[in-house]
C-alpha cells in the first residue's frame, strides 16, 4: 500500500517537532547525569499525575457508601497543586477512567474495571483538605460499593498506608442534640 504524500509530510513534521524539542528543552549535563525534575526521574506515578508522590500523604478509607481518597501535602507550598490534582481525578473517576492507578502500581487495580461499569452508580467530589484534598465517593449501590472498597484495599495495601482494611459498619446516627431528640430516652415512669 503506498503512503499519502499529504501523511508522509505530517509524519516527518512531528518527527523534526519531536527532535527539535528534545535537543532545545534538554538541560546540559554531565555523562550519566539525570535532572532531579526530569520525566525520566520521575516515577510512573508521578508522571501519571503531574505530581512529586514523595511531597505527599496518602489516606485510602473505606465507607460504608464508598470511600475517599486523602492526599495532603508535607509542605503548605504544594496543597494547591494536590488540590488540582484531586480535581483532575475526581473528574477522570467519574468518566470511568482509572489510568492514573494503573499507570502508578502497573496494573489494573482490583475493582477498577467494576467501577468503570457502574460509574452511572458511583459520585466523586473532589473536597479541599487544610492541606490538599480529598476524592470522596458515594453510592447507593451495594456492587459498586464493593467494587469502590476492593480498588480502596489494593491501594491501602500498595501504599502501605496502614489504614483499615476492614469493611466499614454501618453509617452512624446523628447524636440526639442534633436530630431533635428521637434518640432521646423515654421518660421515666
Amino acid at each position: 500500500m503506498r503512503d499519502h504524500p499529504k501523511v508522509k509530510l505530517k509524519i516527518g513534521f512531528y518527527v523534526t517537532a519531536a527532535i527539535v524539542t528534545s535537543v532545545f528543552m534538554t538541560p546540559n549535563l554531565s555523562p550519566g547525569q539525570t535532572p532531579q525534575n526530569s520525566v525520566s526521574a520521575a516515577t510512573p506515578g508521578e508522571r501519571a499525575l503531574g505530581l512529586d508522590q514523595g511531597k505527599a500523604v496518602y489516606h485510602f478509607k473505606l465507607l460504608p457508601d464508598g470511600g475517599a481518597i486523602e492526599i495532603t501535602a508535607n509542605d503548605p507550598a504544594d496543597a494547591a497543586a494536590i488540590r488540582q490534582q484531586v480535581a483532575n481525578i475526581a473528574a477522570m473517576f467519574g468518566q470511568g477512567k482509572f489510568e492514573v492507578p494503573a499507570v502508578t502500581r502497573g496494573q489494573n487495580p482490583p475493582g477498577a474495571d467494576r467501577m468503570s461499569q457502574l460509574k452511572s452508580d458511583l459520585s466523586y467530589a473532589a473536597e479541599n483538605l487544610p492541606a490538599g484534598g480529598r476524592v470522596r465517593i458515594t453510592t447507593a449501590n451495594s456492587e459498586a460499593r464493593n467494587a469502590v472498597h476492593d480498588f480502596l484495599r489494593f491501594q491501602i495495601q500498595e501504599h502501605r498506608t496502614g489504614d483499615s482494611l476492614a469493611e466499614p459498619g454501618p453509617a452512624k446516627r446523628q447524636h440526639p442534640a442534633n436530630n431533635l431528640g428521637h434518640d432521646a430516652p423515654p421518660a421515666p415512669p
